[in-house]
């Protein structure tokens, strides 16, 4: 409990924890706002009205505020050992793991919170900024739902992916690349490479992750949306236990 306290008030105590978290609602709600007018405008257009869709309404959450959040919770870890106040919470608490687990939880359960709100938020605003189009808007069906609970759920691993990311590199500039250019540049590459980057396109892991979301694309996956869940987690839980075993190897 100590540990959990200590870390909290380290959390709540520094300013980007809450800008990033201001960033986070306002892209959340921003882009549902934009995606409701953009599908109510669409009803005019001669060529076909856009739909809107539960996973286009919390776009704004699952990508844009979900990297947001990654970005804090790796800045959570790799600025303690930029400003040198990682050796100091080592000596407090001599279990290293325990303060890598309590930063994750801590983070995680907040992103948690913070996006299944931010869900039920954009799902209400698109609805009620797109007009007519609106009615076609439901959480009717389980894909639909899957959506908004599987929201949160990713949140949560991608923070304590986040925080292993950040213990490994211990630089918040690398570990930020990293964390951005990995869902949005680097397993898109794989479309390049023809029938081989096909072939391992199902065991990346955001592209799991967003089949999970319902968003998998055109990517033939061996497993449906849950063995997909179950893959990410596995990843992640890998990446966080290879950060706890790196931590306390090496010197702070």
């Amino acid at each position: 409990m100590a540990v959990l306290s200590a870390e909290r008030i380290k959390i709540t105590t520094t300013k980007s924890p809450l800008w990033c978290t201001i960033i986070i609602i306002v892209l959340g709600l921003g882009l549902a706002t934009v995606f409701g007018l953009s599908a109510k405008s669409s009803l005019s257009n001669p060529n076909g009205a856009m739909m809107p869709t539960v996973s286009g309404a919390l776009s704004g959450v699952t990508g844009f505020g979900v990297l947001v959040l990654m970005i804090m919770a790796a800045l959570a870890i790799t600025s303690e050992y930029r400003f040198g106040t990682i050796r100091t919470t080592f000596q407090a608490v001599p279990n290293r793991a325990s303060v890598l687990i309590a930063k994750a939880g801590l983070i995680g359960g907040f992103g948690a919170v913070l996006t299944l709100v931010l869900s039920f938020g954009a799902f209400a605003l698109t609805k009620a900024t797109s007009g007519d189009a609106g009615r076609f808007l439901t959480l009717s069906g389980d894909e639909n739902w899957r959506v908004v609970y599987g929201t949160p759920i990713y949140a949560f691993f991608c923070v304590v992916l986040a925080v292993g990311v950040g213990a490994l590199l211990r630089q918040s500039a690398g570990a930020i690349a990293l964390l951005l250019l990995w869902p949005l540049l680097i397993e898109n590459l794989f479309n390049l490479f023809g029938s081989i980057g096909a072939k391992i396109m199902p065991f990346l892991p955001f592209m799991n992750a967003n089949n999970f979301l319902g968003s998998g694309g055109s990517v033939d996956f061996h497993w449906g949306p849950w063995g997909s869940l179950i893959y990410f987690a596995l990843f992640v839980l890998v990446v966080f236990g290879l950060s706890i075993v790196v931590v306390n190897r090496r010197d702070a």
